[in-house]
Formats: C-alpha cells, structure tokens, sequence
C-alpha cells in the first residue's frame, strides 16, 4: 500500500488551540508520518497517480476537503466529506478528552485508566467513521484512520 509523505492542515482561520489540543495534533502528525497506509483506488477506469501522497486536510463550506496531491504537487484527488457524520463523535470526543486532561491532574491512575479506555472507544468509533465515509475514494488502515480523526477534531476545534 502506498502512503502520505506530507501532511498539512489549514486552520488558519482557526483560533489558536489550547495546548491540549496542540499536543494532540502534534502527536497525530508525529505518528501519522513514522508510519499510514493511505491508497487512492482506481476510479471509473482513470488512471491514479501512485503514491506517496502529499494530503491537505480543511475545512470548506462546512464540508472536510481532503486535497491529494503528487510528491511532486500535481492534483491526485480531492474529496469534500459532509461532516454532519462527524459532529457528535467529535462533541463526545471532546467532552472525553477534557475530563481526561481534568483527571490526570487529581484523580488516581485507575479512574485515568478508565477515562482513557472510554477516550480509546470514541476515538475508534470516529476512526470507523472515517473510514466508512472515505470508501471508494481512499483506502486507510485502522492506525491511520485514528491519527486522521485526531486531526479532523483539531480542525473542529475552531469550526
């Protein structure tokens, strides 16, 4: 399988995030380049350009765009995903990660824990859901799938 070289997001219209999720993206970015499985099937018999790709990730009209581009900057693809899919996972998603922040500062490791086990489930189900809106048009492991969710809820973070 093919994967993404480059990763880039625009949230330039975004407010600036809180350090949370800042270090939530860098770490989804981090992880997403050691190592994502990212193919861009064949389509109506047209010819796709063989990866790696270089992928943009916005936010546009209230839709998600991913932008797929070449190593070497030529238009590969671009989807736009509604996102009306994504908004209560992301809500959840966040509601978690902030009790999860609130509790390691006081709570005891094994209330962490569980907090963390519910923040694992959220951030599967939106994994799944992500993959299952991008069937047809891109083909992602699991892993990836996860690293990509995290950085569609940075986008939602200021949407």
């Amino acid at each position: 399988m093919s994967h993404i070289s480059h990763i880039e997001l625009d949230d330039a219209n975004l407010p600036p995030p809180t350090p949370e999720i800042e270090q939530e993206r860098r770490v989804a970015m981090f992880d997403l380049m050691e190592e994502n499985s990212f193919t861009l099937p064949k389509r109506d018999d047209r010819r796709v350009p063989d990866g790696p790709y270089r992928v943009g990730l916005s936010i546009r009209d209230r839709r998600l765009v991913f932008d797929i581009r070449t190593e070497g900057g030529d238009p590969a693809a671009e989807f736009h995903l509604s996102l009306g899919p994504f908004r209560q996972v992301v809500k959840d998603y966040f509601a978690i990660c902030k009790s999860y922040f609130d509790a390691v500062k006081t709570l005891p490791t094994h209330q962490i824990e569980t907090i963390d086990m519910a923040r694992r489930g959220i951030h599967n189900e939106g994994a799944n859901i992500l993959m299952e809106r991008l069937e047809g048009k891109a083909e992602v492991d699991n892993d990836t799938a996860r690293r990509l969710f995290t950085l569609i809820c940075v986008l939602h973070f200021g949407g």
